[in-house]
């Protein structure tokens, strides 16, 4: 079912600016959702599935649809990778400190660690966004990580979300609130991109179909 483009006749705003608060809502209920910080990937990832649903079959975000679905799916596995997401922080911040502390080789260190907490962000976003971390985050993070390196530049689209939302954030700290929407989109789109790419299965030959 083609979606609609124009505005029906009563409607306060049109269809793409329908999506766009659709967006904001989610990001607003996603950084609640992820507020006992053990939950934020699980919040992030029913975010990605929310948009997908919206855009596939045009199903409004709703406050009480977004929260059945995180209850829905929510699992000892998703409080786990919570769990390893807050360690990973810790980690990466332990580290910023040293190197701010002026040890030696601070210099290669600052930018080191810099990347790697860039490339752990694009790879928990794709994570995200995949189907499998629904069920399993072993197998979602594994898949992410491949994508990461096969598609270089849905990669790099996704590190630009992320700048761009920090600087949002950094700048007018209010919008911090609503980061979180952008960001699932821009995963969901990169996903998407990356299915659409996907090299296709090599027809077999006559000989090897009779094998």
């Amino acid at each position: 079912m083609p979606h609609a483009t124009t505005r029906e006749p009563g409607e306060l705003v049109g269809p793409r600016f329908a999506l766009f608060s659709d967006v904001l809502l989610l990001g607003l209920l996603t950084t609640v959702a992820a507020l006992p910080v053990l939950t934020a990937p699980a919040a992030m990832s029913t975010a990605c599935a929310a948009l997908d649903r919206r855009v596939r079959h045009d199903e409004t975000i709703t406050v009480p649809g977004y929260v059945r679905a995180l209850r829905a799916r929510l699992r000892t596995g998703d409080l786990l990778a919570g769990v390893a997401v807050v360690a990973g922080g810790a980690l990466l911040l332990f580290n910023a400190l040293l190197a701010g502390a002026g040890l030696p080789g601070a210099a290669v260190f600052r930018p080191a660690l810099l990347a790697a907490g860039a490339l752990l962000a694009v790879v928990l976003l794709r994570a995200c966004a995949r189907p499998e971390s629904a069920t399993s985050w072993r197998e979602a993070a594994r898949t992410a990580a491949y994508e990461t390196v096969r598609t270089p530049r849905g990669s790099a689209v996704l590190l630009l979300a992320v700048a761009t939302a920090a600087v949002c954030a950094w700048a007018y700290p209010p919008l911090v609130v609503l980061v979180p929407g952008p960001l699932a989109l821009a995963a969901r789109a990169v996903e998407h991109s990356a299915v659409g790419t996907a090299t296709p299965e090599r027809p077999r030959t006559t000989t090897e179909h009779h094998r």
